[in-house]
Parts: structure tokens; C-alpha cells; sequence
């Protein structure tokens, strides 16, 4: 989608596919915990940035990405929103890009361990998941069990995508072996399974289930609590435009950023 200020692309979109990365990304380190919008202008002014982001974090982001272009003028900052595991693979094969943020410290892991990251990786949010289902509920769905029951169709992500991992540490945690109808790439892929009628329930996380709306009915479940999803955010190593791309990791670390992460539902690493 083309747009007069920047270029949104969703999906996995530019070179070869791949898989997933982080264990401890420092969360409070002071590179990128500091700014606000207006704290990165003089820095980041006229900076054009690729920003690779988690496709949980679409809303959010392009909020953000609007908030860091009004701070400072002449900056364009252009998305690509996918399954986190696609995103590091893409980085490994050459793609071009300044940020990266995951949905999951293992993908991001994998971007640090193959020399592509500048810097720390911080973490700026995490994330749970829930069920979705069709307006109202209609198959009763109440608990993770109830995803098991004959004749209920679910959809979840991959096991190399965040939000399939997390799902297997549900599995593992509540002894329940879901049998899903498909695999998604990304939980956006998930949702619109649901909302389009074509599977009766999915996990995703819980924001995007909020930014759903009336669109699905959520039902959370305790055992998510055993698989919360930590993002990780980092500046890349061969950014052409290092300032700008720390100016926008500081707006999403700093209040400002924090802020628009929990209006959706994030909660903080």
C-alpha cells in the first residue's frame, strides 16, 4: 500500500525464508530508553528508515512511525510487517533495513549471533495470547480444552513463528495436543482466518484481538500465562542512517512509545 509519507509492505516480502532468535536482550540500557519524539529531532532529522517490525506490531508502529516523521521533517520511515522468524531470515539473506523489532527474543537472537545488530537489543514490551473466535462465541469455546472438541476448526501460527511457540508452551503446560486445520505465517494471518469465517477459533495475542474489535469475541485462558512473549528492538548494524534509526528506537522505548504500546494491550518487558 502506497502511501503520500511512507510505504507499508506486509508479509514476507524480499529475499528467501528462514527461522527464529535472543536470550538476554538488556532492557534498560540507556541507547534506547531515553527519547521522546521531540528529544530525537535534531539527531534524527531527514533520515530516511527501513524498520522490519513483528506483524503484532502493525497498529502500533505505524502510529509511532507517524509520530517520529511529524517530530522530524523531511524523515520517511518505510514498514515491513511479517511473521518475526520471515523478518530474520530476510535480514540473513541481505535485506535491507535499519530496525528490527521481534516479537520474541529467539528471532532477534538469531539477527545478534549472525553479526547484524548494532549495539544491545532492548526489550520494549510483551505480549500473551487468547482465543478469538466469530462474534458471540457460537461454538461455546470457554477454556484451551475446549479447542480440542470434534468438529471445531483452529488455526494457529507456526511452530518457528512467536506466537506458534508460545502455543506449544501452552500445549506443554496444559497437556492439551491441539490438531489445527492450518499453520499461519503470522498472527495477522491467524485473525483473518477467524474473521473471514474460515476456522470457528484461533490464538493470537491479545492486542490483536483488541484491535479486532466487534470483528471476534476473545476468550482468555490461564494457561497463556505460562508463554508471554517478550519484543526486543534493536538498531542494525549496516543502517545507512544511524542516528535516525536510534531516533526511532528511543521513541519506541521512551514514554511516548510506551505509552502507545499500552493503549493496545502490551504490557511492559
Amino acid at each position: 500500500m502506497k502511501m503520500s509519507w511512507r510505504r507499508v509492505t506486509t508479509g514476507a516480502a524480499a529475499a528467501a525464508l528462514g527461522l527464529g532468535l535472543l536470550t538476554g536482550c538488556g532492557s534498560n540500557d540507556d541507547s534506547g530508553a531515553s527519547g521522546s519524539a521531540e528529544s530525537t529531532s535534531a539527531a534524527a532529522s531527514g533520515g530516511d528508515i527501513t524498520v522490519f517490525a513483528a506483524a503484532s506490531l502493525k497498529g502500533t508502529f505505524t502510529e509511532l512511525g507517524e509520530m517520529f516523521e511529524t517530530a522530524n521533517p523531511g524523515s520517511h520511515v518505510e514498514f515491513s510487517f511479517a511473521g518475526s522468524s520471515d523478518l530474520a531470515a530476510q535480514l540473513d539473506q541481505g535485506a535491507s533495513a535499519d530496525v528490527f523489532a521481534s516479537a520474541d527474543t529467539n528471532n532477534m537472537k538469531k539477527v545478534v549471533d549472525a553479526g547484524l545488530v548494532a549495539g544491545t537489543p532492548v526489550n520494549f514490551a510483551t505480549n500473551t495470547l487468547t482465543i478469538v473466535t466469530a462474534p458471540g462465541n457460537p461454538k461455546g469455546i470457554t477454556s484451551f480444552a475446549d479447542l480440542n472438541r470434534e468438529g471445531t476448526l483452529v488455526v494457529t501460527c507456526a511452530p518457528q513463528v512467536p506466537c506458534g511457540s508460545a502455543t506449544q508452551k501452552v500445549e506443554t503446560a496444559s497437556g492439551v495436543d491441539l490438531t489445527p486445520v492450518s499453520e499461519e505465517s503470522s498472527v495477522t494471518d491467524v485473525l483473518n482466518k477467524v474473521t473471514a469465517g474460515q476456522a470457528d477459533a484461533g490464538l493470537v495475542y491479545v492486542t490483536d484481538a483488541a484491535g479486532a474489535g466487534d470483528k471476534v469475541t476473545a476468550v482468555p485462558f490461564p494457561e497463556a500465562a505460562q508463554a508471554v512473549n517478550t519484543y526486543p528492538i534493536a538498531a542494525l548494524s549496516a543502517s545507512k542512517q544511524p542516528e535516525a534509526a536510534q531516533g526511532f528506537l528511543d521513541l519506541v522505548t521512551g514514554p511516548e512509545g510506551q505509552a502507545v504500546l499500552a493503549k493496545a494491550g502490551f504490557a511492559q518487558p
